[in-house]
């Protein structure tokens, strides 16, 4: 093969050439000799840097004392261990305690002072490192101790001291704590993407995502979504999570004084049921199932199996595709279900009784105030200020007075008395309601039959109508519920009418309960985070959910 001329081989530099055995210029020469007393300078200087270190690290007599924790000391540390910052409220002074808490804020004094605000919940308390308290804090523990990132968790023990005056930017306010140890527990970035200072308080608008008034930052309810599990650590956005979770112990407190059985329904079917519509289809093997729209069948089935009063605290699964303020594609369902004895009052009562007995427990349990209170003072207005009438008796009416006091109010219903009242009728119905009888939850009851599911025990002095009722609060719904028909040939013969086949497979399991003897029962779907948001006045169903679901969302 013939060589290739050298006119054409790529011209190299004259650095590089002299690479190969000619001379280095004398620019190649200089530049080599900068990059090695760069060098030498650099590693000079991290040999002094790492001297000083040692040399502190040696000179350190609290080094035992603060730093990262160590899993291999004993479990109980030195001092009290407090399971609850609040608890420090009813400490003695000088008292040696151990708390585990989070870091608010540092501040150093200078090199000698060191301050800390460390908090859990809604409780927070001023911690003091000083040079020479304790054991004999050193001031590399003092400048490490003001260099703590905020959202970090630290393990601390001192003793409980009373400062020279109140400390008002703390909720405990007649003490401090004066650190002795101090332990890393978890480390927080420097950089966090949301602060949880900005998040306790209402959010905007959703439309106007992250604002700022007066220097105050108020992040977007989008923002505190993506970013739960630190939204969550703003006092008032967990008391609202902590009410739901009271709301929960109140049902399960009733139900079990009214000899209700809990049970575990599935929250999967093998068919599309209650009409077909608004499920979520999952792959179960090598076939099709569905998430469960309700537990209403199940609930029915046990009280064919002679369970007699049954409830339910468990997730409700609808895919509809609804991006309002009051609907999610998964919600927490408060249900029961009850035999009948004579009339379907019995349960639409008891149910009244159990929501006015959930919502007197909000406002006068101690534990339920101290949470409500922690989200009006965020400057939520409608905490607090529900109205209920005095006794346990709820105010009821029926659909035509509630269609009646519309019109009357100047409200186009229509002329069908059976026409629904829809989502503003619904609210402006609340609001009359509460000017006439002063109070903000309320039933109605005789709903039609055309709006009603096809399980709705019909009207016995009237078929148009059915022995069904809704729960309201401030205007919004937050249960439907019903008689439901027990006769088999009935059952069948209303899913017909609904266009609906009873012996298909869908329904079958269903359908032979009531064609082996049930009895007549009734009962109703709470939803517990409308309960929590219209108790508080809260503007959005997710702020009352710790990880909603929507249309929009499926994280986190």
């Amino acid at each position: 093969m013939a060589s290739q001329p050298e006119s054409s081989l790529p011209e190299r530099s004259r650095d590089e050439q002299g690479a190969e055995g000619a001379a280095p210029s004398k620019n190649a020469l200089k530049k080599a000799a900068k990059e090695k007393e760069k060098a030498e300078k650099a590693a000079k200087r991290q040999q002094q840097e790492q001297a000083e270190k040692d040399k502190a690290a040696a000179s350190d007599t609290a080094a035992h004392l603060y730093g990262p924790i160590s899993y291999t000391s004993p479990a109980t540390p030195p001092g009290q261990y407090l399971e609850d910052l609040g608890d420090l409220n009813a400490a003695e002074e000088n008292k040696k305690v151990t708390v585990q808490a989070r870091v608010h804020s540092t501040r150093k004094q200078s090199a000698k002072l060191s301050f800390l605000v460390i908090g859990e919940g809604d409780h927070t308390i001023q911690a003091v490192v000083a040079e020479g308290g304790g054991q004999g804090i050193s001031r590399q523990m003092v400048k490490w101790c003001g260099g703590i990132n905020t959202e970090s968790i630290v393990r601390i023990t001192g003793l409980v001291k009373t400062p020279f005056e109140e400390i008002k930017s703390t909720s405990i306010t007649k003490y401090e704590l004066h650190v002795e140890e101090i332990f890393m527990v978890s480390g927080a970035p420097e950089q966090m993407p949301i602060q949880r200072k900005d998040c306790n308080q209402p959010p905007p608008g959703e439309e106007e995502g992250d604002v700022e008034k007066e220097g105050v930052i108020n992040v977007g309810l989008k923002a505190r979504l993506d970013n739960r599990v630190i939204s969550l650590r703003a006092p008032a956005q967990q008391a609202i999570i902590d009410l739901q979770s009271e709301v929960s112990f109140l049902f399960a407190e009733y139900m079990r004084k009214h000899k209700f059985k809990w049970i575990q329904p599935s929250y999967m079917a093998g068919a599309a049921t209650e009409g077909g519509a608004g499920v979520f289809e999952i792959k179960y093997f090598d076939t099709k199932a569905y998430l469960t729209q309700s537990p209403q069948f199940f609930k029915q089935m046990a009280i064919a199996g002679d369970m007699k009063r049954v409830c339910i605290n468990g997730p409700v699964f609808r895919a509809e595709n609804s991006n309002t303020k009051r609907h999610l594609t998964e919600f927490t369902g408060l249900d029961f279900e009850m035999t009948i004895m004579n009339h379907y009052h019995e349960v639409l009562s008891f149910g009244e009784k159990l929501m006015i007995f959930i919502i007197r427990a909000l406002q006068t349990r101690e534990e339920c105030q101290h949470l409500v209170n922690i989200v009006k003072k965020a400057g939520y207005p409608e905490a607090g200020n529900f109205q209920l009438p005095p006794g346990d008796e709820a105010v009821r009416i029926t659909f035509a007075e509630a269609k009646k006091l519309l019109k009357e109010s100047g409200y186009d219903v229509g002329e069908d008395e059976h026409e629904d009242i829809d989502t503003a009728q619904e609210k402006a119905l609340g609001a009359i309601i509460a000017e006439k009888h002063h109070t903000d939850f309320y039933t109605i009851d005789k709903y039609p039959r055309t709006l009603r599911p096809f399980y709705t025990h019909p009207d016995s002095t009237n078929p148009a109508l059915t022995n069904s009722y809704d729960f309201f609060m401030r205007g919004q719904e937050i249960m439907s519920g019903a008689q439901r028909l027990h006769n088999y040939a009935e059952l069948c013969q209303s899913m017909r009418d609904k266009g609906l086949d009873p012996l298909s497979e869908g329904f079958r399991h269903y359908t032979d309960a009531f064609k082996f003897g049930c009895p007549p029962h009734g009962g109703g779907g709470l939803g517990l985070n409308r309960i929590v948001q219209y108790f508080l006045g809260l503007n959005n169903i997710r702020e009352a959910t710790l990880f909603p679901r929507d249309p929009g969302r499926l994280a986190p």
